[in-house]
């Protein structure tokens, strides 16, 4: 992997590889995660994908992209730390195996560069239609995630838990916001998106380097380019004095647990595996104890939040469970920031961690993805440096590292009848 600056805030990551009968290609804009501007960049790159000045619809694109032995280009919109990253990703036959060796990267990055540098629009905005369209689609995204209470809980937690903190704000932004904004106000901040943000390209095929940075040039050559912002770091997390316990009741017949915990450790591989052995993997003792053994929970699951130094556990309950399930995740904790392990249980976490990095190489869309990560946070390790960083990790490390883990905020989705 090499990462070089082609223009001002405009760095491609280069991902050499052979191995594969697909190229891949990606822009990113990173830009802090705010709730005023989420809903927007998120439109943004919906209504950028329907048409170009050269190809102004759908069809006239998707025959360009036949042209191309059948490539795709698909929107992203990722939440990576507190940055929200919005954009497009093609996939396309690598050159080594087109049609008599022909080189498909240039027409490739030059259509993504139109999508970007050349929308369609009309006196001087948008296409109306296409605004309205994909307006209506990102509201009704925003209003799906009710439909999955697990991921609507999963939210819901982070948003209280980080109340004022942009790692609080979804990645698609809310309701309210998207419904407010029209024609002028999105173009605008189109504008200011493609000139002031900063570009994140990655690249992974058989092409050489300076090929892929000759072609880059050529099709961003129309980008406006003023300073863009430098990667920001999440701010750390302050926990309150004392835990928050928050309820939600909606018309669901299963309740939903989520905790969140602060980390007080800056040790981050050791944090890494004593999630894994707390709730991160079906060998944590979340899964084999509280979903397993005690049938306490639907499902019992923790994330590590490595950006903000935060744990978070997602579990479905029976209401009349919540606080027997409750007593239980915070009795795993504690075994294991006592340090109550089997020999087993260190050496089945760190292999799920081991073999989650090594697998990676495998496939150009997890690459892509890890090193948008980085690169949107700061970050400059490689899976290669975080798997040495876990197989140095001590049993010592892992309790003393958790034992920095304390109950922040606790959210619980209850069905309505309890309020009877």
């Amino acid at each position: 992997m090499t990462r070089t600056q082609l223009a001002e805030g405009v760095f491609l990551t280069y991902l050499p590889a052979k191995k594969f009968k697909t190229s891949l290609l990606s822009a990113q804009f990173a830009v802090p995660l705010r709730w005023e501007t989420a809903s927007a960049n998120a439109l943004i790159a919906a209504v950028l994908r329907r048409g170009t000045a050269s190809y102004p619809d759908m069809g006239a694109l998707s025959r360009r992209l036949d042209g191309l032995y059948g490539a795709r280009i698909d929107v992203t919109v990722r939440k990576k730390g507190e940055t929200q990253c919005v954009g497009f990703v093609a996939s396309l036959i690598d050159d080594c195996f087109a049609p008599g060796k022909e080189r498909l990267l240039e027409p490739a990055a030059d259509l993504l560069g139109e999508l970007i540098c050349r929308p369609a629009t009309r006196d001087g905005l948008f296409l109306s239609e296409y605004f309205e369209s994909e307006k209506i689609n990102l509201i009704d995204a925003v209003r799906s995630i009710l439909n999955d209470k697990r991921s609507y809980a999963d939210s819901r937690l982070l948003q209280e838990m980080c109340t004022g903190e942009p790692y609080g704000v979804p990645r698609l932004g809310n309701e309210q916001i998207a419904a407010a904004l029209h024609p002028q106000l999105l173009f605008e901040a189109y504008r200011e998106l493609v000139s002031a943000s900063r570009l994140e390209i990655f690249y992974s095929g058989s092409a050489g380097q300076s090929r892929v940075e000759d072609a880059l040039r050529a099709a961003l050559a129309d980008l406006p380019r003023k300073e863009a912002e430098a990667p920001l770091r999440p701010a750390p997390h302050v926990p309150p004095e004392e835990p928050r316990f928050v309820t939600d009741r909606l018309d669901v017949t299963q309740g939903k647990l989520g905790m969140g915990f602060a980390c007080g450790s800056g040790d981050t591989a050791a944090l890494l595996l004593g999630n894994t052995l707390f709730g991160g993997s079906s060998n944590s003792k979340l899964f084999l104890n509280v979903r397993e053994k005690l049938s306490l929970c639907y499902y019992a699951s923790s994330q590590f939040h490595r950006q903000k130094g935060l744990i978070t556990v997602s579990s479905g309950v029976e209401f009349e469970n919540y606080q027997r399930a409750y007593d239980e995740i915070m009795a795993q904790l504690e075994a294991v920031q006592r340090g109550e392990l089997e020999a087993w249980e260190l050496e089945a976490a760190r292999s799920t961690l081991l073999n989650a990095y090594a697998s990676m190489g495998d496939s150009q869309g997890k690459l892509e993805n890890f090193y948008l990560g980085q690169a949107a946070t700061g970050c400059g390790e490689s899976p290669e440096d975080l798997a040495d960083q876990v197989r140095a990790v001590t049993p010592e490390r892992i309790f003393e590292a958790m034992s920095s883990v304390k109950l922040d905020t606790v959210y619980f989705l209850q069905g309505k009848e309890a309020e009877a």
